[in-house]
């Protein structure tokens, strides 16, 4: 009889510090500690993140082997992000898994945390379905906005992708613009939520079919808030709801375009959606309107695999693992990489 296949996780690409065991495809923890430090900053301090990793990552990993009801002999193998984020925290969740998987004899796995968002469908969960290859995975934080073609596990094309900004970016910055803290894209998509999003208009981006471009839209909300200020100082205390939905409206406009250009193009009809943006209620909302509309598939993580979280490098780890695609002790973080390395 094969003994089961235990992976312990470990995410640190950016603020969060997070663990998980997996056993084959099931998720058995999942566990995070988030870093509240960087709210007064507006933004993730690189500095304050590494840190706060090092104090974490020690508590979350226990935590999560306790939730597991496994102990670390018990491992298979050690899978950790290699990049892309944050070098300093990269370089603290690669050193642990490094010394943990060489302390226990076991393989150590490089991830691809873009990859991972992605490889998040595979994830056993009754209440997901899983897509099958090829599909299309549009993939949106707040550092990427991709829409790639998926071949297999871990053979990948990124089919077009900002030029500029991140989506993510674009929500944090114009919350940032209306006086909201941070991260400020969950707030627009709650006040959102409450407005007109017919109330306001903005001018959508003129690139390529499928690139996306976010920085000329933050400059005309810059400019349109400004100037409403000048007519009346109270203009986004009066109208928050309805700034939010109309820019909310904007964005999910630009990424369904772009999805609908691509389903165009390449015939494939299957969509999936990945990121920590992939929460937003809205873009949920159109993606199931459009398996009605358009006769897509479409596929929405669930909100826990949205954000950083070590299940989705768990998960990515377990094919690798499969493949024997193993990586040796002088394996290096790497702050940049492509979702096709």
């Amino acid at each position: 009889m094969k003994k089961p296949v235990y992976i312990l996780a470990i995410e640190s690409s950016c603020d969060d510090t997070s663990a998980s065991v997996i056993c084959k495809t099931k998720v058995l923890s999942n566990v995070t500690a988030n870093q509240e430090v960087h709210a007064k900053y507006g933004g993730v301090v690189p500095e304050l993140a590494s840190r706060a990793h090092q104090q974490n990552i020690v508590p979350v990993v226990q935590q999560a082997l306790e939730q597991a009801n496994i102990t670390k002999e018990k491992l298979s193998a050690i899978a950790f992000t290699k990049g892309p984020g944050l070098m300093g925290s990269l370089l603290v969740g690669t050193s642990f898994a490094k010394s943990l998987a060489l302390a226990l004899d076991i393989p150590l796995l490089a991830i691809n945390h873009m990859q991972a968002h992605i490889l998040a469908h595979f994830i056993e969960d009754s209440a997901t379905k899983q897509p099958s290859f090829p599909f299309v995975c549009l993939t949106i934080s707040g550092g990427h906005t991709q829409i790639v073609k998926v071949k297999d596990y871990f053979n990948m094309e990124v089919l077009g992708e900002t030029i500029d900004d991140a989506v993510g970016e674009a929500y944090d910055k114009s919350a940032k613009i209306l006086g909201l803290t941070y991260p400020g894209g969950p707030l627009i998509d709650k006040y959102a939520q409450l407005g007109n999003p017919k109330a306001y208009s903005f001018t959508k981006p003129k690139v390529g079919d499928l690139e996306f471009s976010f920085s000329g839209l933050k400059t005309g909300i810059l400019y349109f808030i400004q100037k409403q200020e000048r007519i009346n100082p109270n203009f986004i205390k009066e109208n928050l709801n309805d700034i939010c939905a109309s820019i909310q409206y904007t964005i999910v406009e630009i990424l369904m375009d772009k999805l609908k250009n691509t389903v165009k193009q390449t015939g494939i009809k299957q969509i999936a959606i990945a990121g920590g943006v992939s929460a937003n209620s809205e873009i949920r909302k159109r993606l199931i309107l459009a398996e009605k509309h358009f006769g897509w598939t479409t596929f929405i993580p669930k909100f826990e695999y949205t954000t950083d979280n070590a299940a989705m490098i768990g998960i990515s780890g377990y094919f690798k693992y499969m493949n024997k695609s193993f990586s040796d002790s002088s394996i290096t973080a790497k702050a940049r990489l492509k979702v096709t390395d």
